[in-house]
């Protein structure tokens, strides 16, 4: 098989978030990016129409010739990835991967954790899917994890208002919204690809002790040992350090919300799916 660039998707621009630091940690790969920015946000939507979605832009990075994509938003690895790992990859091309971004972060959450109690910050859907709870429990089963779902935080980061002093009320309910459920969470999950960009903020709401992840360096340095471990996908996958960007909504609207998220400007394609 010719090799073609890794395939990243996501709903709109949240998954510019974990490409950087995929992009960090794998400089040599090529990079196809695909926002679903038309239908987006997912996290409100039903597990049908996720699935659809999802699948969809699936097959158009395959039709590019990726042979792996990475989801790269949480509300399609929590409703869509198991579903199209099982069912549709079989018949589509077995030779395909598809992977997501809550396995590799439920798989060493653990580790960063003293006092066995993680909390999750996410859309609905994600938190409404429970799947991070049930792949933690796989992984930590000692480990008691707690949630919270964050409905205005995707709209705030969208509309560049994370660093106002509007955020604040959002940002700090939440985060009182979780903490109140255990004094002992000592650890919180950004399990949505947006929530990054509101760290800075979410700090001035939590004590000293407390930990804060965000995926993208994990998911990236999970990438790395999959692709050590995966040679003959590695094989197929360019190395002339391109980085291609896709829309399905307006090109300008975009490149200028691109930039917040990817730190730098960047240029990209309408695509209608």
């Amino acid at each position: 098989m010719s090799s073609a660039p890794i395939g990243i998707f996501d709903s709109g621009f949240g998954g510019l978030t974990v490409m950087k630091d995929i992009v960090s940690e794998l400089p040599q790969y090529d990079y196809l990016y695909l926002g679903d920015n038309a239908r987006s946000p997912y996290g409100t939507r039903s597990f049908e129409t996720i699935y659809h979605y999802t699948l969809e832009c699936v097959k158009y990075l395959f039709d590019q010739n990726c042979h792996l994509v990475i989801l790269a938003c949480n509300t399609a690895s929590a409703k869509a990835l198991r579903t199209i790992q099982q069912k549709d990859l079989p018949t589509i091309n077995p030779n395909r991967r598809v992977l997501g971004v809550i396995r590799p972060t439920a798989e060493v959450i653990g580790n960063y954790s003293q006092t066995g109690h993680v909390g999750i910050l996410g859309t609905s859907g994600t938190v409404n899917s429970q799947s991070y709870v049930m792949e933690i429990k796989k992984q930590f089963p000692e480990l008691t994890v707690y949630q919270e779902a964050c409905p205005m935080w995707v709209p705030l980061v969208e509309n560049q208002e994370f660093d106002s002093d509007g955020a604040d009320y959002f940002v700090k309910q939440h985060i009182d919204n979780i903490l109140s459920q255990s004094k002992e969470i000592d650890t919180l999950l950004l399990a949505c690809t947006h929530y990054p960009l509101l760290i800075d903020k979410m700090k001035q709401f939590v004590r000293d002790d407390i930990t804060i992840l965000s995926q993208g360096e994990i998911v990236a340095q999970s990438l790395a040992d999959y692709l050590n471990r995966h040679p003959e996908i590695a094989e197929n996958c360019s190395q002339n350090r391109t980085r291609r960007f896709l829309t399905t909504d307006s090109t300008e609207d975009f490149d200028a919300h691109a930039n917040v998220f990817w730190g730098n400007n960047i240029t990209s394609e309408f695509i209608e799916l």
